[in-house]
Parts: structure tokens; C-alpha cells; sequence
């Protein structure tokens, strides 16, 4: 049994090197996947500014030394084959991994430069990153920081996933746990009921849920949000409050919130970071909710370049001063 699975593993070897590691080029496998962007090998031509006929010959290429078929014609155009789409799904973290081994070796080269890819929601982006990217780039001006709005509509990480962004800085669940995510909890951000300094509730000592619920309300369409006002005022035995306004952007909501006629619900960072600028104010109640963490999310098997690893840490050190500044 020994020798047969020797035998194997050397015809896996030979397997290797003679369709793959001799015959597959990263040239080719970069053709087909602009071939199945632009759905035509004219097309992908014209965007790689070479001929059709090159396109063609990398296509049958990768075709030849996998032995399969890549493409097939719709009346759509040129689509990929489950091959295809198999073969591009891993290609693309091929090429994930060459970029960021580039940008380390421009980093040990010497040169402080790279790029930080960060998905947060816009209340992170609105405070906690905002201070963190304003230090870092003071530090490291030449690292460019890209900062997305985090899909948080679901806990699948696609931004992630598609390698669209390095980190996400974002709420999670209590003991959250994801055998392809790397999850370190920052610090606990308790939303808050909060006003504008025109608003009759800023002069109360003392107010309750119940006298909130008709108020009129402002709501981001987050089910994280929803979910936390519908178990601090059903806490109360009380029905959670609908709302008036739906938005995500805070900076309506700020403008609504100076006219006094409104409430809403905001992270505490977000209100410490916005309250002066914005005249906002919280009220005296403490909402019972389960906590939800701001957390670092990122891919577990992927390479870090060297100027993500600069920012996680700025990062850590960005939230330690905000909390010794919010005690």
C-alpha cells in the first residue's frame, strides 16, 4: 500500500508540473477574467490593448492544460462555464495575494506607502474612523486610506469575502463566532435615546419609555437598531415606537434633531464625537438592550500587508484613548 500511494503522489506531482505548473499562466488566467467582465473576447481585447486573436490563444490555452471548457456563447454574449467560474472564484485570491506580497515588498523596500481598504457603518465613519484615520495619516502620509459604507444588512461579510476591503470595523453579536473571520472586540457602544438642545425633553430630570412612544421618531433601516428598541421597550411592556423618518444618513438626522421636534437612537461614540458640534443631547434612560460590540473583522487565511497591520494597530490605540477620554 505504501508504494501505491507513493505512486499516486508522484503522478500528482507529474500531474502538477506538467498541466498546471509548465502550462497555466497567471497572462491567461488574467485574459479569461476580463473576457468574462466585459462578456467578449473583442471587447477584452480592446480593454487589454492587444489583438483578439492573443485573447483566443490564452483562452484555448487554459483550456488545453486543464481539459475543459471555459466559455460558452448566449445570446447575451460570452458567458463562463461552471470551469470557468470555479477556476476564477480561486484566481481571484491568487491575484489578491500577489497584490498585497507587492505591497509588502514595497514596505520592506523601505517605502512608507500602501493603501488600507476599511468597510465601517456611516456612525463609525462618523467618529471612532474619522479620529483614527486623522492620527494615522498624520503618521504615515503616504498610506491611503479607503473607506467604504459596511453592508450590515447581513452577517455574511461579503465585502470581505470578495476581498473588496482588508478590514470591517463594524457591530456584531454577543460571542459572535465565524470559522473564516478574525474577530477582535473593541469596546461596547450602548445606543442612546438622544435630542436636539431645542427639544422640550432636554430640560427633564427624569423621563420615561413610556411617555416616548408617540413622540415622533427617527430610525435608521437597521435591523441591529430595530431589534434593540423593540427589546428595551418591550422590556417595559411597551409596544416599540414607529417611526416618523427612516434614514441612515446621521447628517439628516442631525439637522433634523436641531429643529427639537424629534428623537432618535445613536451609538454613545457616535454622540460624543457629534454632540457639540451638533447640539445633541441624550436622555436620561438607560435603554435594556442585549450589548452588541464594535468589532475588527477580517479574513482568517489571508495575508495582511504590512500598512493594514499599521492601521489595526493605530486603531487599538485610537479606541483606548476614546475610552479613557469617555470615562
Amino acid at each position: 500500500m505504501a508504494k501505491a500511494a507513493a505512486k499516486t503522489a508522484a503522478r500528482a506531482s507529474w500531474d502538477w508540473e506538467t498541466r498546471i505548473g509548465r502550462r497555466l499562466k497567471l497572462r491567461d488566467l488574467h485574459i479569461l477574467s476580463v473576457v468574462v467582465r466585459w462578456g467578449s473576447m473583442a471587447k477584452a481585447a480592446a480593454h487589454l490593448d492587444t489583438s483578439q486573436s492573443v485573447v483566443s490563444e490564452a483562452i484555448a490555452n487554459l483550456e488545453s492544460a486543464l481539459g475543459v471548457h471555459l466559455l460558452d456563447r448566449s445570446p447575451r454574449g460570452i458567458e463562463p462555464t461552471i470551469y470557468a467560474t470555479a477556476l476564477l472564484k480561486r484566481g481571484h485570491v491568487v491575484f489578491d495575494e500577489l497584490r498585497e506580497g507587492i505591497k509588502d515588498i514595497e514596505q520592506l523596500a523601505g517605502q512608507a506607502t500602501g493603501e488600507v481598504r476599511i468597510a465601517c457603518p456611516e456612525f463609525l465613519a462618523a467618529g471612532l474612523i474619522t479620529d483614527a484615520i486623522d492620527g494615522f495619516s498624520r503618521r504615515h502620509p503616504h498610506i491611503v486610506c479607503h473607506v467604504v459604507e459596511a453592508d450590515v444588512s447581513t452577517l455574511e461579510f461579503r465585502q470581505l469575502q470578495e476581498r473588496g476591503v482588508d478590514l470591517m470595523v463594524t457591530r456584531i453579536p454577543n460571542a459572535f463566532a465565524d470559522d473564516d473571520m478574525n474577530v477582535e472586540i473593541l469596546f461596547d457602544d450602548p445606543h442612546l435615546v438622544v435630542v436636539g438642545m431645542k427639544s422640550p425633553w432636554v430640560s427633564r430630570r427624569s423621563v420615561k419609555l413610556a411617555e416616548l412612544v408617540n413622540e415622533p421618531w427617527i430610525i435608521p433601516p437597521s435591523p441591529i437598531v430595530s431589534a434593540i428598541l423593540k427589546e428595551a421597550f418591550e422590556a417595559q411592556g411597551l409596544m416599540a415606537p414607529a417611526a416618523n423618518v427612516v434614514t441612515s444618513f446621521i447628517l439628516m438626522r442631525n439637522h433634523l434633531l436641531a429643529t427639537g421636534r424629534f428623537l432618535t437612537v445613536l451609538p454613545q461614540s457616535a454622540l460624543r464625537y457629534n454632540a457639540k458640534q451638533w447640539s445633541l443631547r441624550a436622555l436620561p434612560i438607560k435603554l435594556r438592550a442585549t450589548p452588541q460590540p464594535i468589532a475588527i473583522v477580517n479574513l482568517k487565511n489571508r495575508t495582511v500587508s504590512p500598512a493594514v497591520r499599521l492601521f489595526i494597530d493605530h486603531l487599538r490605540t485610537t479606541t483606548k484613548a476614546y475610552l479613557r477620554r469617555r470615562v
